[in-house]
């Protein structure tokens, strides 16, 4: 549980890892750039959120879980025993979180977008796969993957046959989307910012933090809400980090 932020603490946002892609030997490098982090971030943190899509992908049997991640799932045990919250939101590419992060290393998980407010400002969290106009093709797929029937049809899979394949289908979607991520694409075509605006005219926030989007945005809705998408950690290494009254998006050098 995260209360109000003390002056010398702070609040970090992270997302988009994507572990396990392309290679076990890119993964590794980029894995530990990540653990690094959270090692500076140790003594300053009132709380670490990690956005999504943490891996490539990821799904928990009954009694296994995907091979490797040594290094980052031992950092995250060491600072949630330090007493740290971690939340973490499950992403597009590891929405089959059940259980394991909450029992093994005391994580909190969540799968929908979830409110916080933390000294008097009012935040908006979440992935954002999904959320907006468009794209109804991914909407379909989510509910497919989501549906309790399928996860039991992939469950009875060998986990090398499994995630074998499921590797296969996240290469392929990489291939499709190319370089989309790459630039800004406007107001009116970022469906998550279009997102954000519906949202603010029934509701008000301060801040709205997703991922998903692989490109870090610092965009004022209005001249009290602003939203902030957190990049992600194969190319930029983008986080946000909010200090009680300010949030600022920062890159990891």
């Amino acid at each position: 549980m995260i209360n109000n932020i003390n002056a010398d603490h702070k609040i970090y946002f992270l997302s988009d890892f994507h572990l396990g892609a392309p290679n076990a030997a890119a993964s590794l490098i980029r894995e530990k750039k990540v653990v690094q982090f959270l090692d500076t971030i140790k003594n300053s943190a009132a709380g670490i959120f990690i956005v999504g899509d943490i891996f490539d992908f990821w799904f928990e049997y009954k009694k296994s879980i995907p091979k490797g991640y040594t290094r980052l799932l031992g950092k995250l045990a060491e600072l949630s025993d330090a007493g740290i919250p971690i939340i973490v939101f499950t992403g597009n590419h590891d929405m089959w979180m059940s259980g394991y992060f909450e029992s093994e290393l005391n994580i909190t998980v969540y799968h929908e977008p979830k409110t916080f407010v933390w000294n008097n400002k009012k935040i908006l969290v979440g992935h954002g796969d999904g959320l907006g106009p468009g794209d109804q093709g991914y909407k379909f797929l989510k509910k497919v993957f989501t549906n309790p029937f399928c996860k039991w049809l992939f469950r009875i899979l060998h986990p090398d046959w499994g995630i074998g394949l499921a590797n296969y289908f996240s290469r392929k979607s990489k291939e499709k989307t190319g370089l989309s991520d790459d630039h800004f694409l406007g107001a009116d075509q970022e469906w998550l910012i279009v997102y954000s605006k519906e949202v603010l005219e029934k509701e008000h926030f301060d801040f709205f933090i997703f991922g998903h989007r692989h490109y870090p945005i610092d965009f004022p809705l209005t001249s009290t809400s602003r939203y902030i998408n957190l990049g992600d950690w194969i190319k930029n290494f983008t986080y946000a980090e909010f200090d009680g009254t300010n949030m600022q998006l920062k890159k990891f050098e």
